[in-house]
């Protein structure tokens, strides 16, 4: 009887040890993923200088999950892909005694407001302030890009027709030509303040900003000018 009760009071003095002092638990690894992704999309955020906010969702691992317990801070790190948007996988490892790997899959969604149209567009439409509109998105989806100023859009040409509330990509969109092969343009030649307007003849299309080839009407000659509007182009003296 009193070898029994040491033995009783022994056991009341020794922690019993549970399943989860042994093991690393799978809510363990989803906190540690979680922890990560947070740190990592914050720094990539602040080093690309982009505006949005973020949700991260970890996938549930399988409850059976049974890794041994780490004898030092578990380590995480991004497996694919390069960019924390989308589907992301994360790598949990231990480095400790007994070490071991766990990949953690995980969704990173991240909200901006990007260009959409407000209205079907038809192809060569030229697209005016009316046609679209600012609207959050997740862009970590947009695999085909997007737009994030209304005037990267309004003044561009349709290359494709869009539906409503469709978001706008760089492949949707050409500069629109405001001078077309053949038409008579007005020439400014500016030097500092003073500025000669002369007639001339386009001899190729092209938009705002573009250079084109143009006729001068008075000399005959034939110089590279660029488009300032309908019409008008201009070159340097």
């Amino acid at each position: 009887r009193l070898l029994a009760g040491l033995l009783a009071a022994l056991c009341l003095l020794v922690p019993v040890r549970t399943w989860a002092d042994a093991f690393t638990m799978p809510e363990q690894l989803i906190g540690v993923t979680q922890g990560f992704l947070e740190f990592t999309v914050e720094d990539y955020l602040a080093t690309t200088q982009t505006a949005g906010r973020y949700e991260i969702q970890v996938n549930p691992l399988d409850p059976r999950l049974r890794m041994p317990l780490c004898s030092q801070a578990l380590d995480a790190s991004l497996e694919s892909p390069s960019v924390p948007l989308g589907r992301v996988t994360v790598r949990v490892r231990c480095d400790g005694a007994a070490p071991w790997t766990v990949f953690v899959p995980a969704t990173v969604r991240l909200f901006r407001e990007v260009v959409v149209v407000t209205r079907p567009l038809r192809r060569d439409n030229v697209v005016s302030e009316g046609d679209v509109a600012l609207r959050e998105r997740d862009v970590g989806t947009l695999g085909q890009g997007f737009l994030t100023d209304m005037g990267q859009a309004v003044g561009m040409k349709m290359l494709r027709p869009t539906v409503m509330d469709q978001v706008l990509t760089p492949q949707h969109l050409e500069q629109a030509e405001v001078v077309r092969k053949g038409d008579h343009v007005v020439i400014v030649a500016r030097s500092g303040t003073l500025s000669v307007r002369m007639p001339g003849e386009a001899l190729s299309k092209g938009g705002i900003s573009e250079q084109i080839r143009v006729r001068n009407l008075n000399s005959k000659r034939v110089v590279k000018a660029m488009v300032t509007g309908p019409g008008q182009v201009e070159v340097s003296m």
